[in-house]
């Protein structure tokens, strides 16, 4: 094989790493008001400022981190449960394993789709209910999309982020079950308990990264918010696109702003979590020592 072979394999990555780089870059530079195309050149904080003072801003906040919030607890439980069940009935491969992997390939979009053709009223869960004779018209189907609980944005979030939590932390899981797991279970302990003392609290490392990759997805993601979302208020990568299509392109500031928002308040959920994770880590080792 060539020497060069690797390094001319890892360009595409490395041309993508750039772009995006430049792309962020240039994004925090307009949202310091600075784009002379539109004949913007003064640097200010004038556009955070007034976002910030914005109660549509507070508002949309609210609403990404009521959906991320909720949505990736949700699916941590769910996705945890889900693979102690693959653990512990021996199905850490084959197909099942492949369905897992098919669900988290399929696009938010497509994830959208089938809550709209399913859970709408007139999807199909309503209109079996209306066969079925349980409601009168379908109109009497509870209203589960487009409301301002979020009800649809929230299970459509589960719906893929319980098979990432899943395939996420499955291997070190079963690892951990095959080896201390039957250890503690040959020593006299119940599954139950041997999962709860011993495999859980020692497959927390993979549940916890699976937590802050799905949480800081689901806070910055557009897709289903905007497909899914009530009219008003919007989640905030929506409103962000909103502002970006503003007819009057000096308004493009304000986009960039929520979006250097974004990111953060994203990088601040992610410090604050490693910190919160790596102070138990220590308590763990200090006891450990004594």
């Amino acid at each position: 094989m060539n020497k060069k072979t690797p390094y001319i394999l890892i360009m595409p990555i490395v041309l993508l790493g750039v772009l995006f780089i430049f792309g962020v870059l240039n994004g925090i530079v307009q949202s310091f008001g600075y784009i002379p195309a539109f004949d913007l050149t003064n640097i200010t904080l004038d556009y955070y400022i007034e976002i910030l003072n914005n109660p549509t801003f507070l508002d949309s906040l609210k609403v990404s981190l009521q959906i991320s919030i909720i949505s990736s607890v949700l699916a941590v439980i769910l996705g945890t449960i889900l693979t102690a069940a693959l653990v512990y009935t021996e199905h850490t491969e084959g197909k099942v394993i492949q369905v897992i992997k098919l669900a988290i390939l399929i696009p938010h979009t497509i994830v959208a789709l089938f809550a709209i053709s399913i859970l709408s009223q007139n999807g199909l869960i309503a209109r079996l209910f209306y066969h079925l004779g349980l409601i009168n018209v379908q109109g009497d189907f509870p209203l589960l999309l487009y409301t301002k609980n979020n009800f649809g944005i929230i299970l459509g979030y589960i719906w893929k982020e319980v098979p990432f939590v899943a395939y996420f932390s499955l291997a070190l899981m079963s690892s951990i079950n095959n080896t201390l797991g039957e250890a503690s279970e040959n020593l006299g302990a119940s599954k139950l308990k041997s999962f709860f003392y011993i495999t859980l609290p020692l497959s927390m490392p993979a549940i916890r990264k699976a937590f802050l990759i799905i949480l800081t997805f689901s806070f910055g993601a557009y897709d289903l918010p905007f497909l899914l979302g009530a009219t008003m208020p919007k989640a905030l990568p929506v409103q962000a696109h909103i502002e970006y299509i503003h007819p009057d392109l000096r308004h493009r500031p304000y986009a960039m702003a929520m979006n250097g928002l974004i990111l953060i308040i994203a990088w601040t959920i992610a410090v604050i979590y490693y910190l919160i994770t790596k102070r138990k880590k220590t308590k763990g080792d200090i006891h450990e020592r004594y």
